[in-house]
């Protein structure tokens, strides 16, 4: 969407959010085996694969909500795996849970206040909030409990947006809404980009996480099976890499005479 042409990430640019041989457990669960990944600014990276793959404990762990056994979690280079989430927030890392997590007592507007609390300077205001979701403004006084699951997954994506991230966190944007409404959340991407922003994205619908992201990774058991340009990767290698069958190919452009699932 906003990479350089063709989706070709910068030959010496540095990453915004770097992972390096990150490692998470849950009790004597390993969630996360020595995951490391790079996005750069602008990108739209997607983290892919099934249920129990380590998707959102990778997603919590960038934003502090989980504490790494090992590795690290630096933003523009800055070693930020020892700090609290609300730190991170103000350094530009801001997450839209998965099940979205709103005050259902508060109003919409009274919910976009709370994204304010750790704020950075930037061009999100609920005012622009209200501006880019048009239908917000006229029910920014009716409790978001009252409103549907797209409704609410939109005012969630306000309330992080209202932060001014530099790296947007978006979990599971799709789950539990009719496609039709999932389209047109991810529909809202463009414009949000636009403002300067940065996503890493977890989805479990891989044709919708290849239509939107310039860069895929997939993983299976907390470890990465599979990473590459959607342009560069077959519907074999995913379907390989998402359900752990033998023989996965590495992803890259030599992969000749198959099907891509990068749309165009």
């Amino acid at each position: 969407m906003s990479e350089p042409p063709n989706g070709a990430r910068p030959d010496n640019g540095t990453p915004l959010l770097e992972v390096r041989d990150l490692t998470v457990n849950h009790g004597q669960l390993r969630a996360l085996d020595s995951i490391s990944l790079q996005v750069f600014p602008g990108e739209v990276y997607a983290i892919i694969g099934a249920n129990g793959a380590g998707k959102s404990t990778l997603l919590r762990t960038i934003a502090g909500l989980h504490r790494p056994a090992a590795g690290s979690v630096l933003l523009d280079g800055t070693d930020l795996t020892r700090q609290r989430p609300d730190r991170r927030a103000r350094q530009g890392i801001v997450m839209v849970p998965e099940g979205r997590r709103l005050f259902g007592s508060l109003t919409v507007e009274e919910n976009l206040k709370v994204g304010t609390t750790y704020t950075r300077k930037g061009p999100w205001t609920i005012e622009r909030v209200y501006e880019t979701f048009s239908w917000m403004r006229d029910r920014r006084s009716q409790r978001t409990a009252q409103l549907s699951g797209g409704e609410q997954q939109t005012v969630a994506i306000g309330r992080a947006l209202v932060a001014n991230p530099r790296v947007l966190l978006l979990d599971e944007l799709s789950l539990g809404l009719a496609p039709v409404i999932v389209q047109r959340i991810y529909g809202m991407l463009p414009q949000i980009l636009a403002t300067g922003l940065t996503v890493l994205l977890v989805e479990q619908d891989v044709s919708q996480a290849l239509r939107v992201a310039s860069h895929i990774q997939c993983l299976l058991e907390g470890r990465t099976t599979l990473e590459g340009r959607p342009a560069d990767v077959t519907a074999e290698q995913v379907e390989a890499a998402y359900f752990g069958l033998a023989g996965v190919v590495p992803a890259g452009p030599s992969a000749e005479g198959s099907e891509s699932l990068w749309p165009g």
